[in-house]
Order: structure tokens, then C-alpha cells, then sequence
């Protein structure tokens, strides 16, 4: 495909609306099958090894599925007049370098551990790969900046008044 020449077009806002729905659905789609797919297997071959720790990692993956699609359910909601006319379609979750790209990361990332898990129960340790990333993208937008940043420079006005002021004291 050849790159798009000129201005990027937007997005109407039922367009955002439509899209949003159809990504809520997808990303719900794959939450469900993935906690399907592990609990069956888990339930129905290895019941003998199914223990109070794998049902705990299980609730949490469930805590992170329900949480990651709740923010963005809230962030995608959209605000209607009382004439029921779209009057906000809410933040389009596939912006790219969006907050959302980040929530919709963590519910591949859980859904591919939970999957794989069945293989192998070392493979829920991939979930330290999520705070991994979460201080890298604070590492790298906020703090590095901050701490390597260079001084300010001062002009060649301000810094002749700052040495005459040095030779009066």
C-alpha cells in the first residue's frame, strides 16, 4: 500500500461510536474465550492440580479483564441529547498511542498467559512482563526526561546581571 499523501482524515463521531462498540465486543469476545479455554481444560484433564493458587491467579486475571474493559466502556461512553442526538461519541479506542492501546495490550497479554498456562503453569509468570512495561513508559515519558533533562540557559543579558550582582556581594 503506498502512504496516504496530505492531511489524515478524522473520524465522524458515529463513526468513534460504531468502531468503539465493535472493539468493546472483540476485546470482550477474547476475555471470555480465554477464561473458557482455561477453565475447561483446567476442570475437565487436570482437576487434580487445579489448586486454591490457580483459582486465585484465575480470579485475577478476571479482576483484569473486568477492570480493563470497564475504564474503556467509560472512556468510549458516549453522551446523547434528550432528543436522543449524539452530541459526544466519547475517546475513540483505537487512537494509536492511546491510553486504551495499553489496556487493550494488558487483556492480550492476560488472555495469551491464561491460554499458554494450560501448556504449562510457568507461563503465569509472563504477567511480570505488565509492571515490567508500566515502569518502562514511566521511565522513559516521565521520569529520564525529568532527571537528564538539560539546565535551563540563560541568556547573555540575565547572565551579565547575575555577574555584577556576584561582584557586589
Amino acid at each position: 500500500m503506498a502512504p496516504q499523501k496530505g492531511k489524515q482524515g478524522t473520524k465522524g463521531q458515529k463513526q468513534i461510536v460504531e468502531e468503539n462498540k465493535q472493539t468493546l465486543q472483540f476485546y470482550i469476545i477474547m476475555a471470555i474465550s480465554a477464561e473458557v479455554i482455561y477453565n475447561g481444560l483446567m476442570l475437565i484433564f487436570f482437576w487434580e492440580s487445579y489448586s486454591a493458587f490457580y483459582m486465585f491467579l484465575v480470579f485475577a486475571s478476571f479482576l483484569v479483564y473486568g477492570g480493563c474493559l470497564q475504564f474503556m466502556w467509560s472512556m468510549a461512553k458516549a453522551t446523547y441529547s434528550e432528543t436522543g442526538q449524539l452530541l459526544d461519541g466519547g475517546i475513540d479506542l483505537n487512537m494509536e498511542a492511546g491510553f486504551a492501546e495499553n489496556l487493550k495490550d494488558l487483556i492480550i497479554l492476560t488472555a495469551c498467559i491464561q491460554v499458554l498456562s494450560v501448556i504449562s503453569n510457568y507461563f503465569w509468570f509472563l504477567w511480570l512482563l505488565a509492571p515490567a512495561r508500566a515502569f518502562y513508559m514511566l521511565w522513559v515519558n516521565i521520569l529520564a526526561p525529568w532527571l537528564f533533562s538539560p539546565a535551563p540557559e540563560i541568556d547573555e543579558k540575565k547572565q551579565k546581571k547575575l555577574e555584577r550582582k556576584a561582584k557586589r556581594r
